[in-house]
């Protein structure tokens, strides 16, 4: 039983975190059917998804080091967060900007969490040995 709690804990932040970077590369999509031409679109899509290429990088390194990716996916939730307070004070604030927050910031609070949920995890069983 623990054992399948552990692989639980170890996998699902990882599963996770490749399910929310695709569903940020997902947004990039919108580049195409606007009329750019081929050079364009290929710089469109570079551009749009650096947060992705980001967060793959966090998440490779957060495969080892779990207390890595606890951090930054948190940080990169607050990132965003701020981001739409900032535009939100700045311009007009709208209801549906929550939304954002929680569809965006939401999971990677959530990837976040579970990382260094796994990391304290880890750290206990080194240290009980």
């Amino acid at each position: 039983m623990d054992k399948k709690i552990n692989k639980f804990i170890y996998w699902t932040p990882r599963v996770a975190s490749i399910l929310f970077i695709l569903f940020l590369a997902m947004f990039s999509l919108d580049i195409f059917g606007q009329g750019y031409s081929f050079s364009e679109t290929v710089v469109g899509l570079l551009m749009h998804n650096i947060p992705s290429f980001i967060l793959l990088i966090i998440l490779l390194i957060s495969w080892k080091y779990e207390i890595v990716g606890g951090i930054a996916f948190i940080l990169a939730g607050l990132l965003y967060t701020a981001m739409i307070i900032m535009n939100a004070i700045q311009g007009s604030f709208e209801w549906y900007m929550l939304s954002w927050i929680l569809t965006i910031a939401g999971p990677a609070f959530i990837v976040g969490i579970l990382f260094i949920i796994n990391w304290a995890q880890k750290r206990n069983r080194r240290d009980n040995l």
